[in-house]
């Protein structure tokens, strides 16, 4: 009894192990994570910085960005070519305005794949955010 308990177990690590490293397909661009840059400084209407890291196939062409807040969105922000970082680590860097509470900010892009735009997956980040 143990011991099919125990390989049902592994079995299932395994399948967790395998699911979390899938790799992207062609042309495909996935989100990772989102990282708010200077967490410390935030306050209600000052901008921010948010960087979000991704994985892709190449290089394709990333043409907006769209962050929800907690019950608000989408905003839409153009991504300029100059500010996506390509390579084993790959990010972008966009500014965004603080709005005042506890939110979530949740983001997916739009990118060109085989001359089509697609949509990302979506990546979420607590937020909070003081009156100055």
């Amino acid at each position: 009894m143990k011991r099919v308990l125990v390989l049902i177990l592994i079995s299932v690590a395994l399948s967790l192990a395998i699911s979390s490293c899938t790799l992207v397909g062609k042309g495909e661009l996935r989100l990772l994570n989102m990282e708010i840059l200077d967490r410390d400084r935030l306050r209600t209407n000052a901008q921010f910085w948010v960087r979000v890291n991704f994985e892709a196939d190449g290089q394709p062409e990333i043409r907006r960005a769209c962050f929800y807040w907690t019950a608000d969105g989408p905003n839409c922000v153009p991504v300029p070519v100059k500010d996506i970082v390509y390579g084993s680590v790959a990010y972008f860097e966009v500014p965004l305005y603080a709005r005042f509470g506890t939110n979530s900010l949740q983001c997916y892009v739009e990118y060109l794949r085989n001359e089509k735009t697609e949509q990302s997956n979506a990546v979420a980040s607590g937020i909070e955010v003081v009156i100055p």
